[in-house]
């Protein structure tokens, strides 16, 4: 196998289902869970609970701390599954750079279906305001290396979780003795 995959990030826009996800597969895998929104600085999280997206500068300092949650969970010998939006290219460079072997499952929906569920969800700094400019931020993982597009409209948390597993091990995921 030319390029196991050592660890994941689960991506996609605000309410595609990242941690419902994250949480399921790591249940089958033994993974470690990183849940990328505690990352978030509280100036980020103050700036999206009032409706103004973030932009590049802000999300770099979160995307280092990622880098360094990243690297600090593999060295301990467990296999991260970190949830990010992970909306540009450039970011998911920027978190490849971290660590080597890094796949990604990104989770598709509509807008209306994102806006839908983050409406409804409970406790939650993200506004569903905010969705339109998700989407209009986002750039498509379909193509790059190590990556599987899931269509989390239509696909139950369970089943996308286990679509994921299924690629991670076809993909190298040493499985527990």
């Amino acid at each position: 196998m030319n390029n196991p995959i050592t660890a994941l990030v689960i991506m996609g826009v605000a309410g595609c289902g990242k941690t419902c996800v994250s949480q399921a597969l790591c249940q089958l895998s033994g993974a470690t869970a990183i849940e990328g929104d505690t990352f978030h600085p509280a100036a980020n999280i103050q700036k999206m609970s009032a409706g103004i997206p973030l932009n590049d500068d802000d999300r770099a300092g979160w995307l280092d701390s990622l880098c360094d949650e990243l690297r600090r969970v593999d060295a301990t010998g467990e296999r991260p599954v970190l949830t990010c939006s992970a909306l540009k290219h450039s970011y998911r460079e920027r978190l490849r750079s971290a660590l080597p072997g890094l796949g990604f499952v990104f989770l598709e929906l509509t807008p209306e279906v994102a806006a839908e569920r983050v409406s409804h969800r409970p406790g939650h700094f993200m506004p569903s305001t905010l969705i339109d400019s998700q989407f209009a931020t986002l750039q498509s993982p379909v193509g790059e290396p190590l990556t599987l597009a899931l269509d989390a409209s239509s696909h139950s948390i369970d089943e996308l979780a286990h679509q994921a597993y299924v690629w991670w091990v076809d993909h190298g995921l040493k499985l527990a003795s």
